[in-house]
């Protein structure tokens, strides 16, 4: 797939139609509105799917002629991936209201699955327009299966002459040729003959496997080798690898029309992304999930925006859905795994990622994912063993092996190694010096065990500058101050890091103990008591100790460092 330009897509009937769909209705009902019509609308509304086509369905065997409820059980069915289901309630709405859109893409999809030419040709840019470069496109491919190429390369050829849909139409251009047999035209294309194209993954593919169709494959091997990026992917092998034998690769980006026409809805949606209304988004790429059910890209995308919508469940069964033979496989392995972990089901994430790592022993993410979700399970020696695993695979130091270190230096951190954790973080900061989180993290840890003082303030001091704004970066430097003593100048900067993060309790309490240190021992016990009322479950307590706070509301913090066998603050006058 080539990517569209944003301009080139001037407008997008479906989400401003969402938009009013929302609106439409409601009055005229809510006086005498059954149970299952509420429910239904307050599902349509919050983009509860599966309450919404539950609910939806029960309103309209009561209400036949609910229009806005029919469109919103179509919008949530064809949303959940089930375009087959919204087809009955589609022709019912579209039957009563020609212009509905959302009725005429689900009875698109339908007749392009079947395919339907006539129909499919007659809805194109009438009943349902995307945009009018995109609607031609459509027909292009529409033609090619009525099996009229030449009115086809018409089309293609019209878009072609303008400059913003010029790489795109190129594209589109080359994988009908190639469907349709003419493996050297779309070699040319592919290889910018007609003009430059910046050819994503599947474009990239598409070039190599038309190459091999023309015969030309030490062209095929070469452009292969310039692809490859010294990281491991075993597709890219595989194919240079079967080139090497002699093999003649098969074209199969595009098997039929309707792979065509995905290609276009996908790039619709992918082009709109999370800046357009994300239903509306979900709606084209589902649409293509119908025409093309294993189109990796198109399902690692339907499992982004439900991700991003807050329908977790959905996203990981779509990400699951994936199959296993593709070159996305893994990216969506690890997707999944992380929306696991969202969802909070952190032992069926680390039950899949060991899974995944030892089916891919060459795949180090899945090592480095399982050690940050055991890491977020606080079970440390575990995640360790994780990253040891990862480290020990490390032929050369890359700058992006930071976080793998870094992750290593807090295991061990939290296991009572400060040796080793600290070699960690030296190395993480050796291989991105200017890493503010790093710095910030050694830093503090430095402070806190009273050590290398000026290193440490010279390292918060640079993470600060790197993040200004992030209230826990801002608070490592007022506390390193504290601990050195300049207390007013602690004051101003723990100031800074609560307006930063108001409700963090860490923060609150620092704040209290550097009001005390400059005799504002009446503010000192507010935000002592204000550090008490935000701990939560999800507290760190080896970070905060409630019962510490307490005494210091109880004697102040004098008595509490005396205690602790500490030299007692002197406020400063």
């Amino acid at each position: 797939m080539f990517s569209l330009k944003t301009s080139a897509v001037r407008r997008f009937a479906i989400p401003a139609l969402l938009a009013a769909h929302c609106a439409v209705g409601t009055a005229a009902y809510a006086d005498n509105a059954a149970g299952a019509y509420l429910a239904a609308r307050h599902a349509d509304l919050n983009r509860n799917f599966p309450e919404m086509v539950d609910y939806g369905t029960r309103a309209i065997a009561e209400d036949p002629e609910n229009l806005d409820v029919m469109e919103g059980l179509i919008v949530a069915q064809v949303a959940l991936g089930k375009l087959d289901d919204a087809v009955p309630y589609a022709r019912r709405l579209s039957a009563v209201s020609e212009d509905n859109q959302i009725a005429a893409l689900v009875l698109l999809g339908d007749a392009l699955t079947n395919d339907d030419w006539e129909t499919a040709s007659g809805l194109v840019g009438d009943r349902v327009s995307i945009a009018p470069m995109i609607d031609q496109m459509i027909q292009a491919w529409i033609r090619i299966g009525q099996g009229k190429m030449s009115d086809a390369l018409k089309i293609f050829e019209a878009l072609g002459k303008e400059d913003a849909s010029l790489g795109f139409t190129l594209y589109q251009k080359a994988l009908a040729l190639a469907y349709v047999g003419d493996f050297e035209g779309a070699a040319s294309i592919l290889g910018g003959e007609e003009g430059e194209l910046n050819l994503n993954r599947s474009g990239l593919f598409a070039h190599v496997q038309a190459l091999s169709q023309s015969d030309r494959q030490e062209d095929a091997i070469e452009l292969m080798k310039s692809a490859q990026s010294g990281m491991t992917d075993p597709e890219v092998d595989q194919i240079i690898a079967d080139l090497e034998a002699g093999k003649t690769l098969e074209f199969d980006i595009i098997r039929a029309p309707r792979d065509g026409i995905a290609e276009l809805l996908f790039a619709v949606a992918e082009t709109v992304g999370p800046e357009g209304d994300q239903t509306g988004v979900l709606l084209y790429n589902r649409v293509a999930e119908h025409l093309a059910p294993n189109h990796a890209g198109v399902l690692i995308l339907s499992a982004q925006i439900l991700e991003q919508m807050g329908h977790l469940d959905l996203a990981i069964e779509t990400y699951g859905r994936v199959p296993q033979d593709s070159f996305a496989y893994q990216h969506a392995a690890l997707g999944r795994t992380d929306v696991l972990r969202r969802a909070d089901r952190l032992e069926e994430a680390a039950g899949e990622l060991r899974t995944l790592a030892e089916t891919f022993p060459g795949t180090l993410r899945f090592r480095v994912a399982l050690g940050d979700t055991l890491m977020q399970q606080d079970r440390y020696s575990e995640a360790r063993d994780a990253y040891d695993t990862v480290i020990k695979q490390f032929e050369v130091d890359l700058a992006t092996q930071w976080p793998t270190y870094f992750q290593r230096a807090i295991a061990a951190h939290k296991l009572n190694d400060w040796t080793a954790a600290e070699t960690d973080f030296r190395k993480a900061l050796e291989l991105s010096p200017e890493q503010p989180t790093v710095l910030n993290y050694l830093g503090y840890s430095l402070v806190e065990r009273r050590e290398k003082m000026d290193e440490a303030l010279d390292m918060i001091e640079r993470a600060v500058a790197a993040r200004p704004d992030r209230g826990y970066i801002v608070d490592s430097l007022g506390w390193v101050l504290y601990r050195l003593g300049r207390y007013d100048e602690a004051v101003q900067k723990m100031e800074r890091a609560v307006e930063l993060e108001p409700i963090d309790p860490i923060l609150n309490d620092h704040l209290g103990d550097t009001y005390w240190a400059v005799g504002r021992e009446r503010e000192a016990e507010f935000q002592w008591s204000r550090a008490l009322s935000f701990i939560t479950d999800d507290t760190d307590l080896t970070e905060i100790d409630p019962d510490r706070i307490r005494r210091k509301l109880e004697v102040g913090l004098d008595v509490v460092l005396d205690e602790e066998g500490a030299d007692p603050l002197h406020a400063s006058e």
